[in-house]
C-alpha cells in the first residue's frame, strides 16, 4: 500500500487574549477640547523647542481650578506617542511604536488591542478607575469578535480571551490601582497576566527634585516651567517616594505631606497620595512579570536643608529585622543600586519574575529585549528568566545642552574600550561625527557638540551585544534662559 504524504503548515503563535497597553506620564498626546488645539505630543523638533524654551510654551498643561476640583474633561487624551519626545529630569522619551507593532503581531486581530491613553495630568486614582471600565469594555467586545472563536481553536486550552495589561512607568500603577477589588471585584479574576515595563511601584526620587527646582539655584527656563506646571499636578504627585528615602540626621524615615510643601510641592496632594497608595498595599498583580531597567546611574535617596533637596545616587538597607545597616560607629550605611536613570531598582524590580536590562527610563518600552519578554508573555510562554551574559554600561548625558557648547558622555559599568561604540543621531537618522570615547577622571568618557537645536538620541553598543541610548535636546545658544 502506498501512503500519501501532506505537507505540514505551521501556524503563527498567536495569543486568543485581549491587551491593553498602559502608556506612562507625558506618554499620551493630549487635545485641548475648549481652543482645539494638541498641548502634548505633536511632531517635530520645532514644537518641542517652543513648548520648552518660550515663556508660558506648556501653560496649556496647568490643572484649572476645575479640574484640581474632580470637574474633568477639557483636556483629552487622544493616542499613546508616536514621537520621540523630551521633557527637563524625565529626558527622553521613545515612542511607543515599536511596542504597539509587538503587541499586534502576537494577537490574532487588531481589535484585541486596546492602546489607553489617558490624562496623565489627573490622579492615578482616576485614570485607573477609567481604565478598568475601559478594559471590561475592550475584553466583551473581543470576546464576541468573530476573530475570537477562531483563535481559541488554534490553542491548547481553548479558553475564552483573558486580559492582559502591558504597561510602561506609571502606567503599572495605574494598572495595579484598576485590578484593586475594593473597587473592581471582577477585572483581576478576567486578567490572566500584567508586564510592567520601569514601573516606578515605590515612587521615584526625582519626581522630588522635579517639585524643588530652582529652589537655592538659577535654572534653566525649561526646568522651571516643568516645575511650574507639576507643583499643583496630582499625577507627579502620584510618583513621590513611598519608602524611607529622607536622609534625616542618623535616621531614614518616608516623605511626610510637610515635607514636600516644603520644597515646591502640594501638602493636601501628598497626603492624598500617601492614603491612596496605602489601600494598594495588598493588591496583587495577576501573573505579573517585571522588566526594570539597570546600571544607570539613578537617583535613590534626598536630603533637605531650608527647603532645598539634594539628591543622592544611594539609600539605604536594612537587616532583615528592619533595622538599618551601620558601620561599627553607627552611621548609616549606603548602597548604589542604580536603575534606569529615573526609577531605581529596587522600586521596578517587585515580583518573582523580573528582567533586569541595562536601560534609560525612556526606552524600557522600545529596546528589542524587552519588547521579546513582551512577545513572550503574551504567548503564554515560561518566563525564562533574566538575560544571561554581560551587564550592559551605564549612559550619563546631560538632559538639556546648548547648540554650540561642549557636552560631556559619561559610560559607567565597563571597564575596556574594547567594542565600545558610541554615536549620536538626531530622530529623523541623521548620523552626526561619532564622539572619540576615552579615559578621564576613572570612566569612559567623550566631549561632543551639535551645532543647531533639534533633539538628538546616543547610543552606546558594548561588546556583549547591549545597547543602551538616551535623548539630549539641544536649544540656541542664548534660550531658556533664567531672565527669559
Amino acid at each position: 500500500m502506498k501512503l500519501s504524504s501532506a505537507k505540514a503548515v505551521a501556524v503563527a503563535d498567536i495569543t486568543q487574549d485581549a491587551v491593553v497597553i498602559v502608556p506612562g506620564i507625558m506618554g499620551s498626546e493630549l487635545y485641548d477640547t475648549v481652543t482645539g488645539k494638541t498641548v502634548w505630543g505633536l511632531s517635530g523638533v520645532s514644537w518641542l523647542l517652543k513648548a520648552w524654551t518660550r515663556p508660558g510654551g506648556l501653560d496649556a498643561l496647568r490643572l484649572t481650578p476645575d479640574e484640581l476640583e474632580g470637574k474633568t474633561g477639557r483636556i483629552k487624551a487622544t493616542q499613546l506617542m508616536r514621537h520621540s519626545s523630551w521633557t527637563p529630569y524625565l529626558q527622553g522619551f521613545e515612542p511607543y511604536t515599536n511596542l504597539i507593532s509587538t503587541v499586534h503581531d502576537c494577537v490574532a486581530d487588531p481589535a484585541a488591542v486596546l492602546e489607553f491613553a489617558y490624562d496623565w495630568r489627573l490622579p492615578v486614582g482616576v485614570n485607573a478607575r477609567a481604565l478598568a471600565v475601559a478594559a471590561h469594555r475592550h475584553l466583551t467586545a473581543w470576546r464576541e469578535h468573530p476573530a475570537h472563536d477562531d483563535a481559541r481553536r488554534l490553542r491548547v486550552d481553548e479558553r475564552p480571551a483573558r486580559l492582559v495589561f502591558v504597561a510602561h512607568s506609571m502606567g503599572g500603577l495605574v494598572t495595579r490601582a484598576a485590578l484593586d477589588p475594593a473597587h473592581d471585584s471582577q477585572l483581576a479574576d478576567d486578567t490572566r497576566a500584567v508586564l510592567t515595563l520601569g514601573t516606578p511601584f515605590y515612587g521615584a526620587v526625582k519626581a522630588t527634585a522635579i517639585l524643588n527646582t530652582g529652589r537655592g539655584a538659577p535654572v534653566p527656563l525649561p526646568h522651571r516651567q516643568l516645575r511650574s506646571i507639576s507643583a499643583t499636578m496630582p499625577g507627579l504627585h502620584d510618583l513621590l517616594p513611598q519608602y524611607a528615602c529622607l536622609i534625616d540626621g542618623s535616621e531614614m524615615r518616608g516623605l511626610t505631606p510637610g515635607d514636600v510643601a516644603a520644597i515646591g510641592g502640594s501638602a493636601e496632594l501628598a497626603q492624598a497620595t500617601a492614603d491612596f497608595y496605602r489601600g494598594l498595599d495588598q493588591v496583587i498583580l495577576p501573573g505579573h512579570r517585571a522588566v526594570a531597567g539597570t546600571n544607570q546611574a539613578t537617583l535613590q535617596s534626598l536630603s533637605i536643608r531650608d527647603g532645598v533637596v539634594s539628591a543622592h545616587q544611594h539609600g539605604a538597607r536594612q537587616h532583615s529585622n528592619g533595622e538599618y545597616i551601620r558601620d561599627r560607629h553607627g552611621a548609616l550605611r549606603f548602597y548604589d543600586v542604580k536603575g534606569d536613570g529615573t526609577v531605581h531598582k529596587e522600586s521596578a524590580a517587585v515580583g518573582a519574575a523580573v528582567t533586569p536590562l541595562p536601560l534609560q527610563h525612556g526606552a524600557v518600552a522600545a529596546d528589542s529585549v524587552a519588547l521579546r519578554a513582551v512577545a513572550e508573555m503574551l504567548r503564554d510562554d515560561e518566563h525564562l528568566g533574566p538575560p544571561q551574559g554581560a551587564p550592559g554600561c551605564g549612559l550619563d548625558v546631560p538632559d538639556l545642552v546648548k547648540a554650540g557648547t561642549p557636552w560631556a558622555i559619561t559610560l559607567s559599568g565597563v571597564e575596556s574600550l574594547a567594542g565600545l561604540k558610541c554615536e549620536i543621531t538626531d530622530t529623523g537618522g541623521r548620523a552626526l561625527t561619532p564622539p572619540r570615547l576615552g579615559w578621564g577622571d576613572g570612566h569612559i568618557r567623550a566631549r561632543t557638540t551639535v551645532t543647531e537645536p533639534g533633539l538628538y538620541r546616543v547610543t552606546v553598543r558594548t561588546m556583549d551585544g547591549y545597547r543602551v541610548s538616551q535623548l539630549v535636546l539641544a536649544v540656541e545658544r542664548d534660550s531658556g534662559r533664567e531672565d527669559d
